[in-house]
């Protein structure tokens, strides 16, 4: 019963919100600040499907920016769990095949959002020129996956090296972003389903690094985020045993 309410409830709360979210993004198009106002109503729904939020940020994470984000990237989930924690002028990259999802991907699409043609990979240099140029016109922050696609239960996959070039071209520190394990966590007949950790790290200050170094910061930062993840989900699991 729980289950078939909170279908039915995300089912009426995406067509409405979408509606309303359109009509209002309509008034003010690609506002830099319509993805965050849009975010923390989405985000609301994470106390309906019972899930508890704990968000740490570094102090060297001053709000504004702007920033490139990366967060590791675990499964559908995240577009109310990352959308309860975006931060304020903060815009995220999506691919553009999302701007046809009925109600949803219209609001994704005139709240600001940056959408990109995944599939064209000779244009992934177009691509990250167009990001970096938003960053600086727009003066906004972006949010990106840097695996490309959902872990499902995977672990932190291979980075690809597309949010640290958005990065250097455009000149803004790098924040990474860690959230403990979202795979198989949300059963929708159970009440309460746990916490979910969420990290800022220290910004990576790209002025520190050369074009031809960056492969290399990618794969140091994966290192770092993957020991921090793990760092998260054990604290998870140690705090759901003593709730038992």
């Amino acid at each position: 019963m729980l289950a078939a309410i909170r279908w039915i409830f995300l089912g009426i709360f995406v067509v409405l919100f979408g509606v309303i979210g359109c009509i209002f993004c309509i008034l003010r198009p690609f506002h830099r600040n319509n993805t965050y106002v849009w975010a923390r109503i989405f985000g609301s729904v994470t106390r309906i499907l019972g899930v508890k939020l704990e968000v740490k940020v570094h102090p060297d994470v001053p709000p504004g920016g702007p920033y490139v984000y990366i967060c590791n990237h675990q499964n559908s989930w995240e577009i109310f769990t990352i959308a309860a924690m975006l931060p304020p002028n903060t815009v995220t990259v999506g691919k553009k095949s999302l701007r046809y999802i009925p109600f949803f991907g219209q609001l994704y699409w005139l709240a600001g959002n940056i959408l990109i043609d995944r599939k064209n990979k000779g244009r992934a240099h177009g691509t990250i020129a167009q990001t970096a140029d938003a960053i600086k016109r727009r003066d906004i922050s972006v949010w990106m996956f840097p695996e490309g696609t959902r872990s499902y239960g995977r672990g932190l996959l291979p980075f690809k090296n597309g949010a640290f070039h958005t990065a250097y071209k455009a000149q803004v520190n790098i924040v990474p972003v860690c959230v403990s394990n979202l795979h198989k966590k949300i059963k929708m007949n159970r009440w309460n389903n746990g916490v979910l950790k969420i990290e800022f790290l220290e910004p990576i200050n790209i002025a520190n690094y050369s074009k031809d170094s960056l492969r290399q910061l990618s794969r140091d930062t994966h290192d770092v985020m993957k020991s921090k993840i793990a760092q998260l989900d054990e604290h998870v699991s140690a705090n759901d045993k003593g709730n038992l």
